[in-house]
């Protein structure tokens, strides 16, 4: 595509989360004429990029459906110290989706999503840095290194099978232990002995003022963003009409990025996203009397320790409930207590708790591509716990598609229509 036909093209991007303003800013270099529609402005507090840990995690490639999960999940829901929730009155809406999804447990098809997520995270801190160089976001994204910690060498061990995956996909580290581990984080409580480091991952010193930043740059740059609800996407010849707060409004291209909302556009689109929200927690403590130097995983815990500008934040745990209930209390008092568990000496001044909803597909992998019938329909939703980490390196593929440059990688696994057929 020219770049005069590419001027000419108008693209709606629905979705002003990191996928939904990455692939904008990507779009209006390329050429096109973008609108990012939300009905939330970028960055808020609402968003679901907004509370995420900020983590770039090149590493994170493992699905949360891995072999025994079978075994373990009905015992984790139960269990109040363990970082899975239930909303037992969604359960019976949740099932047939849950159903799919722990079907994807197998050791085999783990491999193929890993292969999948490595796709979209190897290169994680060089397409921030891409997207936001030259630009005030840039102050944002800091290179460096991620650690997971683990109670001791046999927990990490009892790990191999997700360790050997990465280590297939170039991601190895340093295994720090007893004196080591000491002078590395002297603060650690002795409930944690082993952590195993790594290079070539990064953080975000705040996820929200990072995207609301990105978002305007892009304006500044002649994107524009209009706050507004989108409630129905109409294929139109070549074309594509949108219902915008009960208007009609005409583009020639709309991407999706709409998250854990994506199938209430799609129900008239003959295509099933079947993404459903896993609601995840974070609590930020302000004015910390101590900041670590390393964001890092809590591994039998699962939730990440990260510092940021406004404090540390702690994020994780996994609740299915919907996208209508409100905050759960379990999950912030497990946070609460499992970060004094990690520094039992940690104080601080105040505290922030937070909700939000991560957009889980079935097999763990995005929708990213365009509609099987309708080309000017195109999909970029459903990264669950990799929304920050993939969000620069799926706008640029926006955008590379958009414009007719194939990228040469295998993009079927990310198929829309795969649960639809």
């Amino acid at each position: 595509m020219s770049q005069d036909q590419k001027s000419s093209q108008s693209v709606a991007v629905v979705g002003a989360g990191i996928i939904g303003v990455a692939s904008a800013e990507w779009l209006r270099r390329a050429g096109f004429q973008v609108t990012l529609i939300d009905r939330l402005e970028p960055g808020s507090a609402e968003q679901t990029s907004y509370g995420n840990g900020g983590i770039l995690a090149r590493c994170a490639i493992i699905p949360v459906p891995t072999p025994g999960i079978w075994m373990k999940g009905p015992r984790m829901a139960l269990d109040p110290d363990q970082p899975l929730f239930m909303r037992w009155s969604y359960l019976p809406k949740l099932l047939p989706w849950l159903m799919r999804y722990l079907a994807t447990s197998r050791a085999e098809v783990v491999r193929k999503t890993a292969k999948g997520l490595a796709l979209l995270n190897f290169d994680t801190v060089e397409q921030h840095l891409a997207l936001a160089r030259g630009t005030p976001a840039e102050a944002y994204v800091r290179p460096g290194k991620y650690a997971y910690l683990y109670p001791t060498r046999a927990d990490f061990e009892a790990d191999s099978f997700a360790w050997s995956i990465r280590a297939e996909h170039g991601i190895t580290g340093e295994i720090l232990e007893g004196a080591a581990l000491k002078a590395w984080d002297p603060n650690i409580s002795d409930r944690y002995g082993f952590a195993y480091l790594m290079d070539d991952h990064g953080t975000i010193a705040s996820p929200g003022r990072y995207v609301a930043a990105l978002a305007d740059w892009f304006q500044s740059q002649g994107g524009q963003f209009l706050r507004a609800d989108v409630q129905q996407v109409t294929p139109e010849g070549q074309g594509v009409s949108l219902t915008i707060d009960g208007q009609v409004h005409a583009f020639d291209r709309v991407v999706l990025a709409t998250g854990a909302f994506t199938d209430a556009l799609t129900k008239d689109l003959n295509i099933k996203a079947h993404i459903e929200a896993e609601r995840g927690y974070h609590v930020l403590l302000k004015n910390p009397s101590y900041l670590p130097t390393t964001a890092m995983m809590v591994a039998d815990r699962k939730y990440v320790v990260t510092p940021m500008e406004e404090g540390l934040r702690i994020a994780g745990v996994v609740e299915f409930g919907g996208l209508k209930a409100g905050k759960s209390k379990p999950p912030i008092a497990l946070l609460k207590r499992s970060i004094k568990q990690l520094y039992p000496e940690l104080t601080w001044e105040s505290e922030e708790t937070w909700l939000g909803y991560r957009p889980a597909t079935i097999d763990s992998l995005p929708l990213l591509g365009s509609h099987p019938d309708y080309s000017q329909i195109f999909f970029a939703a459903g990264h669950q716990h990799i929304g920050l980490t993939a969000g620069p390196k799926t706008g640029r593929l926006v955008a590379d598609l958009l414009s007719g440059r194939h990228p040469n990688v295998d993009l079927s696994a990310f198929a829309p229509q795969r649960f639809s057929r």
